[in-house]
């Protein structure tokens, strides 16, 4: 049984992202291939979003490689009131953004190279226990 009084770095580190970033309203971090790993989320289904951002990120790196316009970055949807943002973490993790209308993209922007950089420690740490 896990000790559900210790945080878990993973899910501070989404926090972190959402208290850093205005208009960041919710995160999910999911496997490659579709798994939920942890949310921060109260509204969202957050298995479902996960899948969502594998097929997502799935289809838009082919894209990219049909292109010929260099390796993908993210994929941002733009919608009526907010945005979905799905970035790789390495090449087995997504992290998955959801914003309001007021969405700083520009910090979220500056910010999540960092985000992306701890979540993908965090994971290799986990792995190698």
């Amino acid at each position: 049984m896990s000790d559900t009084s210790q945080p878990n770095p993973l899910t501070e580190i989404l926090t972190s992202l959402r208290d850093r970033v205005m208009g960041v309203s919710e995160s999910v971090l999911s496997t490659a291939d579709g798994l939920l790993v942890v949310a921060d989320t109260d509204s969202s289904h957050a298995e479902s979003v996960a899948a969502l951002a594998a097929a997502t990120l799935g289809v838009a790196r082919r894209m990219a490689d049909q292109t010929s316009v260099g390796a993908l970055r993210e994929v941002v949807a733009r919608c009526g009131s907010g945005h979905v943002i799905v970035m790789a973490v390495g090449d087995r993790a997504l992290l998955t953004v959801v914003g309001d209308d007021g969405l700083d993209l520009a910090a979220l922007q500056r910010e999540s190279p960092a985000t992306v950089e701890q979540l993908t420690q965090t994971l290799a740490a986990d792995v190698a226990r």
